[in-house]
């Protein structure tokens, strides 16, 4: 029994030496790090009952082009759980993640062009198409298919570009004159709100500046009154 899961932090090492057994094109434990850092979402193993990781897919997204895009960066399932359709479901959950988590538009990879084997299960079984041949691509000299299976049949969230990207947008159709319709009520109101709202403040301020000269003008009055009560009480006491 094999099941698949979404890769962890834990996982990296085991991810690491099925990787050795496997392929040629190999890498440092620092790239499987900033895969799970940058894309946990798109890391998934397959495990096997005795808990031992049989199988993986590295995948990325190139979030800086115009249109974003995933790219899988490596595939891998031991040879002892090869044809058990480990790698076609790694692939897709890949897929699913890419699409419904990150809003891509596609994916691409890369295969030798002498690897059949993987050809015929990227184009066969996956749905990808042959989009380039990028020449002496490998580290050995070996060609390379440049491959892409395109998401539009996968429900996606809206892409958020990159800043500085253009985007096109929507053509509105210019609204007649007739069609324009009216301003509600709350409209209205709302729009009439700040000019009533500066008046008042006018007006309360105008009766503030009065009622402090009253209060002024009062507050002296009283001051005389208590000084001639005061200039009375010491002549009577005399």
């Amino acid at each position: 029994m094999v099941c698949i899961r979404a890769a962890t932090i834990n996982d990296l090492l085991a991810m690491q030496a099925c990787n050795l057994l496997c392929l040629p094109e190999n890498y440092q434990l620092k790239y499987y790090f900033y895969h799970v850092l940058s894309w946990p979402q798109l890391l998934h193993v397959a495990e096997d009952y005795n808990g031992h990781i049989v199988g993986y897919v590295l995948a990325k997204m190139e979030e800086d082009a115009a249109e974003p895009h995933g790219h899988i960066t490596s595939l891998a399932v031991a040879r002892t759980h090869r044809k058990l359709g480990l790698a076609s479901k790694l692939m897709q959950s890949a897929h699913k993640a890419m699409a419904e988590v990150f809003g891509a538009h596609y994916v691409s990879l890369h295969v030798r062009v002498t690897n059949q084997a993987a050809y015929h299960l990227y184009r066969e079984t996956l749905g990808y198409d042959v989009n380039d041949v990028e020449e002496k691509y490998y580290a050995d000299g070996e060609d390379a298919y440049d491959m892409r299976k395109s998401f539009k049949d996968v429900k996606s969230k809206p892409a958020i570009l990159p800043k500085g990207s253009s985007q096109q947008k929507p053509k509105q159709a210019t609204a007649r004159a007739s069609e324009v319709p009216e301003p509600s009520v709350s409209q209205i109101s709302n729009a009439e709100e700040p000019a009533a709202a500066a008046q008042d403040t006018k007006a309360d301020s105008k009766s503030a500046d009065t009622a402090e000269k009253t209060a002024v003008a009062s507050g002296t009055s009283e001051g005389k009154g208590v000084q001639a009560k005061a200039k009375t009480s010491k002549s009577k006491k005399r």
